[in-house]
Order: C-alpha cells, then sequence, then structure tokens
C-alpha cells in the first residue's frame, strides 16, 4: 500500500491518465522509505506561448500563460500502523502569470490538503481534495495537459473544457469514503462543505453537500473500457429562497490499439455549470434552472505522438449562455517526464435571451510540460 495517498490523489490520477500510465505507477519522486513510512514529492510545471484572435473585440494578443493545469508541487506521506496505512497530501497550485500586472503577487491555491486511512475496507478521507462530481468528466479530459477555451482572466489558468462539456469538481472541504477495488468496480461517496447559493436574511445549509462517484473499467478482448456516473446535491434557503442543486455526470472511454473514444456529459438543475461558490453566484441563485452539455473526443496514439480531436457544449438556462469549443492538439513525449503540446482552439459564447455572441476567438498554444 506503498503511497497509496498518492496513487489515489486526484493530480497523480489525472497525470497517469492523461500519460496513458497506470494509477499503480509511482509518479512520486520518493525522497524517504525506511520501516513503513515514506516520503515523496510530485511536481507539474507548463508554460505556453498563446496568440489569441478575439473577433468579437476584434483584437489580437500574445501571451505566456500556462496551460489549464496550474504549476504544482506536491507532498505526500505515508505511513503502515497495524492493519492501516495512513497518508497524507498537501498541493500548492500557483500561477505564472504575475509579472506585468501584479508584480509581487503570485496567488497560491491549496486544492488538496488531506489524511486518508486505508484498510481491507476501503479508504477513508479527510480534509480539502477535488470533489466526486464531474471528477472523472475533467481527469479524463484527452486536452487535459493542453490549453483549452481562454480563461477567466489573464493571470489565471485557461479553462479547457469547464463550461464546454462539464462543470469543475471544486477541491472542497470532505469526508469521503471510497471502496476496495471489487474487479474494476469502485465506489466512492461523501459529505462536502455546501456552498451558500441563497445569500440574505436567514440563509443557511442544514445538511451538507453529498457527492459519490462511481467507476468500472474492464478489458474486453483487448479494448480498455472505463464507464463512471457521479452526482451531486445539495440545498440552501434564505428567509424567501430555497434552493435544491442537483447534478449527474456520466461518461464512457474505449481504448484499443492506440486508438481512444471519449464520450461524457452531465445535466443538472440549480447548480452553477462552471463553478459552484460563493465568488461566482455573489448574489445567490434565483431558481432551480437546467443546464446540460457534453464532450466527445477522439485520440490516436504512435509512438511519442499523440493526436487529439475534441468537440464540447454547454446549454446553460441557469448562467443564461451557450458555449462550444472544438480543439486539435498534438503532445509530443520527448521522454517520460518532459512533453511537447501544439493545440488549436475555437471558442464560441452566446447570450442565449438575446442570441448576442459574447465571445468568438480563436486560439494558437505552443507549449511545455515539465512533471515528477
Amino acid at each position: 500500500m506503498k503511497n497509496n495517498n498518492f496513487r489515489k490523489s486526484g493530480l497523480a490520477v489525472a497525470m497517469l491518465a492523461t500519460m496513458g500510465v497506470s494509477a499503480g505507477a509511482n509518479a512520486a519522486i520518493e525522497l524517504y522509505n525506511e520501516d513503513g513510512t515514506s516520503f515523496s514529492v510530485d511536481g507539474y510545471f507548463n508554460a505556453f506561448y498563446v496568440n489569441r484572435d478575439d473577433k468579437v473585440g476584434d483584437v489580437r494578443n500574445s501571451d505566456v500563460k500556462m496551460g489549464f493545469l496550474p504549476n504544482t508541487i506536491g507532498f505526500n506521506f505515508s505511513k503502515e500502523i497495524g492493519e492501516l496505512t495512513l497518508g497524507g497530501r498537501s498541493s500548492f497550485w500557483s500561477t505564472i502569470n504575475d509579472s506585468m500586472e501584479s508584480p509581487t503577487d503570485t496567488a497560491i491555491d491549496v486544492r488538496q490538503l488531506y489524511a486518508t486511512v486505508d484498510g481491507s475496507f476501503g479508504q477513508v478521507l479527510i480534509g480539502k481534495d477535488f470533489g466526486l462530481y464531474a471528477r472523472s468528466n475533467i481527469f479524463l479530459d484527452e486536452i487535459l495537459m493542453g490549453f483549452g477555451s481562454p480563461g477567466a482572466s489573464s493571470t489565471g489558468v485557461s479553462f479547457g473544457n469547464i463550461r464546454t462539456g462539464y462543470p469543475y469538481p471544486n477541491p472542497s472541504a470532505q469526508i469521503t469514503y471510497r471502496s476496495p477495488d471489487m474487479a474494476g468496480l469502485n465506489v466512492a461517496a461523501g459529505i462536502f462543505e455546501p456552498a451558500n447559493t441563497t445569500p440574505g436574511a436567514q440563509s443557511e445549509q442544514s445538511a451538507p453537500r453529498f457527492e459519490a462517484e462511481v467507476t468500472y473499467s474492464a478489458d474486453l478482448n483487448g479494448v480498455a473500457l472505463t464507464g463512471w456516473v457521479n452526482g451531486r446535491h445539495q440545498s440552501s434557503e434564505n428567509a424567501t429562497t430555497k434552493i435544491d442543486s442537483r447534478g449527474v455526470g456520466y461518461g464512457l472511454k474505449a481504448s484499443v490499439a492506440g486508438f481512444s473514444l471519449t464520450a461524457s456529459g452531465f445535466t443538472s438543475k440549480g447548480d452553477v455549470p462552471i463553478l459552484i461558490n460563493e465568488a461566482t453566484i455573489p448574489t445567490g441563485l434565483s431558481s432551480e434552472e437546467d443546464a446540460d452539455g457534453y464532450l466527445l473526443q477522439a485520440s490516436y496514439t504512435l509512438g511519442a505522438n499523440r493526436f487529439v480531436v475534441s468537440y464540447g457544449e454547454t446549454d446553460s438556462d441557469q448562467g443564461n449562455f451557450e458555449t462550444e469549443n472544438t480543439s486539435f492538439a498534438v503532445f509530443h513525449d520527448v521522454n517520460s517526464n518532459f512533453k511537447l503540446v501544439a493545440e488549436y482552439n475555437m471558442f464560441e459564447q452566446e447570450t442565449k435571451s438575446t442570441g448576442v455572441k459574447t465571445a468568438d476567438a480563436n486560439t494558437l498554444a505552443l507549449g511545455a510540460v515539465v512533471m515528477f
């Protein structure tokens, strides 16, 4: 069970899945391992030259930015005590886009800070980690290590396919149980800190947010299959309004002889289809509107090269927008720790109620990724 806390961490699963490596591989640098106690470090660093043609604003900009994943360093701990393995992970996600607009203000985002208890019963995680709703949708995205659609600001990450195929699995305070592997079937369920979607007088969330995910992996005559279903539910109310937020995500990935096809989607009510927190809904939600989206991807791996075609859409009554993003990408592995990326994205967004196009941008992104 050595390094089990890293093996099941969100960043590890994301990196290994994108590289086509099994989740049992050791992607961290082990610094200490004696008498049942281990300590390891992992890192992820990337930068892209980005040239964006903004047709709505009639401007073209060149930037050096991060991609979809921020630059990250993580620390992993593990100690075997009797029949249990105690673990922990802390990871720090940082921007590199602060030098011109805010020279001394480097934002550090702690997305993971948790402990784990592993045994024959499975695993219990306590602390802060990515959510379960939409988790596999994003971690199995073929352009996870690329760029994708433009971000919300010039100093942050790009949005990948968040808002064009799936919402974000917000890192949240949680207590989550994961089952042992049952012949390819895995179940996870937990209670999470709820979002205040109804700020105002007598605002309350009398129950935690509930999230769960079921995944199944199998090999059928040489075809590797992974399927998943995940979901979220929470309630928030104030003196005048009650909002029940609920969403379901799902997907299927099939791989054979270098080819891979992935189809995923989500549907929700009363749930913001980008990320749900107080910062994105400062005045609260007025109703339980619908949102849904899907993502279709195909990839082919030939030697050290992986070629990807991706298309995603989100239709949100809740946010009053429709978006779509088309991506063409090539990932080249110089070695197991160094990757080059070339990507072209076409992103569009319009306001549903008016039909006015608010974004229409074509982006060329050329980047490099170093990981250990």
